[in-house]
Formats: C-alpha cells, sequence, structure tokens
C-alpha cells in the first residue's frame, strides 16, 4: 500500500449528529491519522444535537477535533429535521467531493446524510450496522433499517448483526465484523474518568451518605415510551424511590425526562437525598460514575454496552433492546416497565447475584483500527492504488 492517500481521491466524510455519534467518531478519527497512509477525513456536524456547552465538553473530554463543517439543523420534527440534514448536506457534497461518507449509529442525521450520498453516487459505509430491537415504533429501528438496505460497507459490533442483514437479503461481501468503536472509547478514556465522588459531590450529593449504603446506583431515562406518559413515569419513579431507601441513586435527568416530571407533577415521587438528580453529564463523569456504580438502570442502548464492558450489572428499562450481546453474554437483564421485575432484579444484583457477564468478542479497544483498514484498503482498490 501506497505511503500516501492519493491526490486525486478525496477525504472521508466524516458524519455525527447527536452525542451518542460523537464517542464512536472520536476513536475512528484517531484509527484515521494513525493509518498508513493517513487517511484524510472531513468531520461534519449535522447540528441535530444542539446544547453547546454540553457539545464543547464532550469534544473536550473525547479529544475530538472541532468538526471542519457545522450545518446547525438544531431540533424539529423527525420529517422536517431529516429534511434538512438532506437539504444542507448535499452542498457540502458537491464542494468537497470526498472518497467516501462514513456514518455512525442510528440517529437521523445517520440516515439523512445516507440517502444523500448514495443518490449522488458516493459510497457509504455505516459503523454499528446490523443492530435490530424488532420495533418499529423506534425511530431509530427505521433509520438502521434503511441506512444498512442502502449503504456499501456495513462494519458490525456483534455476530449476531451478520444474520440480522443476512435476513434482510443483504450481501455478506458488504458486511464486516470489526468490534465496538464504543469500547475503544471506553478504554482509551477508562483512566480519564472523572472521580464519582467529586460529580456527587458537586452536584449536591451527601457523600457520607453514599458511604453509609456502601455505594450507590446510576438512573438514566429518556424514551418517549417511559418518560411521556404520566402512570409509566409515575410508576418508574416510584419503584425507584423504593430502590433509593436502601441504595442511593444518582440520577442523571435528560432534559425531556426533567420537563415531564415537572409537567406531571411528580416532584413528590422524588426522595432527596436519597434520589440525586443531576443535569446530564459529560463523558467522562458518566463513565466515572458508571464504573464505580453497583447497578445500572436505564434504557439507553450505550450504557448497555458501556457496563458490559465495565461489568457492572445493568437492567435495561425496555422490552426489547438492538444489543443482545449484552443480554447473551454481558451484564444487561431486559426488565421492561414490569415494576415488579425491576424490584426483584435489583434487590438480587444488590444481594451480590446480578450478572457478571463477560466482555464480547473485539471488543478489545481496537475497533476502530481495523475499520480504518478495511475502508483504507477498500477505496484504494476501488481507485485503482490497491
Amino acid at each position: 500500500m501506497s505511503e500516501t492517500w492519493p491526490s486525486d481521491l478525496g477525504p472521508v466524510m466524516c458524519v455525527v449528529g447527536a452525542r451518542p455519534n460523537f464517542m464512536k467518531m472520536a476513536p475512528i478519527l484517531r484509527a484515521f491519522a494513525a493509518h498508513t497512509p493517513v487517511i484524510p477525513a472531513l468531520l461534519v456536524h449535522t447540528g441535530q444535537h444542539y446544547d453547546r456547552d454540553m457539545n464543547d465538553r464532550l469534544f473536550e473530554d473525547l479529544r475530538l477535533p472541532r468538526p471542519d463543517i457545522n450545518l446547525e439543523v438544531g431540533s424539529a420534527s423527525h420529517a422536517v429535521q431529516t429534511a434538512e440534514v438532506m437539504k444542507r448536506f448535499e452542498p457540502v457534497l458537491d464542494e468537497r467531493q470526498p472518497a467516501c461518507v462514513l456514518v455512525v449509529g442510528d440517529v437521523n442525521s445517520t440516515l439523512a446524510c445516507t440517502l444523500v450520498a448514495v443518490k449522488k453516487g458516493i459510497p457509504v459505509a455505516h459503523v454499528e450496522a446490523g443492530l435490530r430491537s424488532y420495533d418499529r415504533a423506534m425511530p431509530e429501528e427505521i433509520n438502521r433499517l434503511l441506512t444498512d438496505q442502502i449503504a456499501d460497507l456495513l462494519y458490525t459490533t456483534e455476530r449476531s448483526a451478520a444474520a440480522n442483514l443476512a435476513r434482510e437479503g443483504i450481501a455478506a461481501e458488504r458486511v464486516r465484523f470489526v468490534g465496538n468503536v464504543m469500547i475503544d472509547s471506553l478504554l482509551s478514556n477508562r483512566q480519564h474518568a472523572r472521580a464519582p465522588a467529586a460529580t456527587i459531590a458537586l452536584g449536591g450529593g451527601d457523600p457520607a451518605l453514599i458511604a453509609a449504603a456502601e455505594g450507590y446506583g446510576v438512573v438514566t431515562l429518556h424514551r418517549p415510551s417511559n418518560v411521556d406518559d404520566p402512570a409509566v413515569l409515575a410508576a418508574l419513579l416510584g419503584v425507584l424511590r423504593e430502590i433509593a431507601t436502601g441504595l442511593p441513586l444518582v440520577f442523571a435527568l435528560h432534559p425531556r425526562t426533567r420537563q415531564n416530571i415537572e409537567r406531571f407533577g411528580l416532584q413528590n415521587l422524588i426522595d432527596r437525598p436519597r434520589m440525586l438528580l443531576l443535569p446530564p453529564q459529560g463523558y467522562l463523569e458518566m463513565l466515572g460514575l458508571m464504573a464505580g456504580a453497583r447497578i445500572v438502570l436505564t434504557d439507553s442502548g450505550g450504557l448497555q454496552e458501556e457496563t458490559t464492558a465495565l461489568g457492572v450489572p445493568c437492567l435495561t428499562l425496555r422490552e426489547n433492546t438492538e444489543r443482545p450481546i449484552t443480554v447473551n453474554q454481558g451484564t444487561n437483564t431486559l426488565v421492561g416497565r414490569d415494576i415488579a421485575a425491576i424490584r426483584q432484579r435489583t434487590a438480587e444484583t444488590l444481594a451480590g447475584h446480578g450478572k457478571s457477564g463477560r466482555v464480547p468478542e473485539l471488543w478489545d479497544g481496537r475497533a476502530a483500527e481495523r475499520i480504518a483498514a478495511d475502508l483504507a484498503g477498500w477505496l484504494l482498490a476501488r481507485h485503482g492504488g490497491g
């Protein structure tokens, strides 16, 4: 392979749109820079996630370079947001003429940029392909299905993803099992994680309370199915309040969840100080909190993977997961919105009977390196220089 990237072959245009994308893209960009030849990259931020302060913290925490281009799309309905990303992304493609567009995850920006690129004949690589919840009420599931159908290269995090893609008629030669770039980020940042005691104290928590209880649990809730229905949210807060009587809970509160707690008048279900409400946390703060927790209760996809890598028991408050390996091999247990199951599984975990699990295959911190090597070889071969 040549030591230099061909001068007439454009860069790889890397797209991020929302918070989970940043953790996936940071190790990929580092791997591109370390590859021989160096793979030129352009970072495009669609602005789908528009909390400027949080974006700044994430870029700093993850050592992610500032975007070359920010489309500044902002929040809107799914249709409007997807259309606006497409509208603003097209002239960027026309101007920069990339060799390839690389998208990650399953947010609206992932699908929108894939559609524009494919219709212009520009190859697309999708990182974290083939994950399926089989719940089409989830907008992310639609984004995953459609992106995988039309992307050229599909990089998967677990072997079951290949079977999902095969069932959907996708040729095996488009699929590469490379491992999980989210875990690349976790392993490279573990030593930089913020001490949980500092995060808890800064948020107004009582270190003595944590010490007396011999630890704490971490909670995140943000999915509409859990937080938009007042009866469902009240039931979940009620069981969390019960759990907090024995184990203090650190609740990193999504803005949507905070607004709905106030809108539905459910503040009385928050047991302070045993339920510590924090604003959305930076990556290094959350990494420290998860690593030190006795249990994590969440409806987040990413946290299911991170807790498995950390060996921390996780209860997922959803009826399904697109990351089954975290259940089959990892520390994750699906409990849905079954209050009795949440209560029972938490008690078992705190009694020392939580899932220990194991770290899945190729979750070794080198997924991004494998992506860089494969993508460079594929693009150079297409160009005639491989």
